[in-house]
């Protein structure tokens, strides 16, 4: 593995008031909690060997269900993988033209037509990633690298000890050796009591793996987007345009000051179990709060209204984009937890609030 070199691009936020509907609200800036500034910069030997995969195959090739095919069927599905929902389709409002977030590329709303598939009820949990790394031996992103980037609120005093640096623009997040996925605080944290909640630090190309082995794929932008809405249109979350129906918790977000004090109100202040808050119409958890989701999209923030059937975002690019904002998401920073809502990291960035769900074609 060559030098690894962090490089982070100082966010330039543009002041933008903040949606407020069926809330009330203070007006503020829109701030960001830093996680889409999180990059990995590699050497040029690292980038040549990207073109075939550190060895000579992409992650999610190699680790397919075509190439470890002799695995699949001594796999119990039924206990490894996650429950598939059929999404019917058909048109529906992407976007807004209210944005939260106006830099991001929220808008402009666009009608899209989408084929019907198939979502995971919930994101992919540390159980079911544990399963797929033993059958295939895959070793991420983050295991390659030797570390990842960690809110270093959660942190042990012994790790922070040990920290050369921060990222300047979110002096929260520093990168930890001995974080990935078994260690999602660093080499003295461990999943042993977290095997329900969803896996951490799995980059772009980690998540692609896992779904290729499971036959699966990384939902559309718009797939997830539909998904996310659940048959609602033009809301602001997954259950209408109130945070708080009723006074109750509906998603793992942050309360209090961030970065400083998390009241916890929802009971927790990282990851939670899946499916520990209401689902959607739709039957699926998380899909706003809790952690990111990787799409299989590459970024852009200039959308037309031209590609309206089955769009798949740009044809290249630099970064993919994420949905669904995390545990980390607060109104006064990072006020992503919104449908409409979206980030981007490159693709083998990992974090400790950044996951993934997979999706499916419909096969006739």
């Amino acid at each position: 593995m060559g030098l690894l070199v962090y490089s982070v691009w100082l966010l330039v936020c543009v002041c933008v008031m903040c949606v407020c509907v069926c809330d009330s609200c203070d007006v503020k800036p829109a701030q960001d909690c830093g996680c889409n500034t999180l990059h990995r910069h590699r050497t040029e030997e690292e980038e040549e060997d990207e073109e075939g995969g550190r060895n000579g195959q992409t992650a999610a090739h190699k680790y397919s269900v075509t190439a470890n095919k002799e695995f699949v069927n001594k796999v119990k599905k039924e206990e490894t993988l996650s429950k598939m929902l059929r999404m019917q389709g058909g048109w529906f409002l992407m976007g807004t033209d209210d944005p939260g977030i106006p830099q991001d590329g929220e808008g402009p709303q666009r009608r899209i037509w989408l084929e019907p598939f198939y979502i995971e009820e919930h994101e992919v949990t540390n159980l079911q990633f544990q399963s797929f790394a033993n059958i295939t031996h895959h070793v991420t992103e983050a295991e390659q690298f030797g570390d990842s980037f960690v809110f270093e609120g959660l942190l042990s005093e012994e790790v922070k000890s040990s920290l050369s640096h921060a990222v300047a623009a979110a002096p929260w997040w520093s990168p930890v050796k001995g974080a990935d996925w078994r260690h999602p605080e660093g080499p003295d944290s461990s999943i042993t009591h977290r095997m329900d909640h969803p896996v951490l630090h799995v980059s772009w190309t980690d998540a692609q793996a896992y779904c290729e082995w499971a036959g699966r794929r990384l939902p559309t932008e718009a797939e997830w987007e539909f998904a996310c809405r659940g048959g609602l249109q033009d809301r602001l979350y997954p259950w209408g345009n109130k945070l708080m129906p009723r006074g109750q918790h509906y998603a793992n977000l942050w309360q209090g000051e961030f970065p400083n004090h998390n009241t916890a109100e929802d009971g927790f202040t990282q990851t939670s179990p899946v499916k520990r808050f209401p689902a959607n119409a739709f039957g699926l958890y998380d899909m706003v709060g809790n952690v990111w989701e990787w799409t299989a999209d590459w970024w852009s923030v200039h959308h037309t209204r031209d590609n309206t059937h089955n769009p798949k975002g740009p044809k290249t690019g630099s970064d993919r984009v994420k949905k669904g904002g995390s545990y980390m998401c607060h109104k006064s920073y990072c006020y992503r937890y919104r449908c409409a809502a979206r980030s981007q990291n490159t693709p083998d960035s990992s974090a400790s609030n950044l996951g993934f769900r997979c999706a499916a074609d419909i096969t006739l």
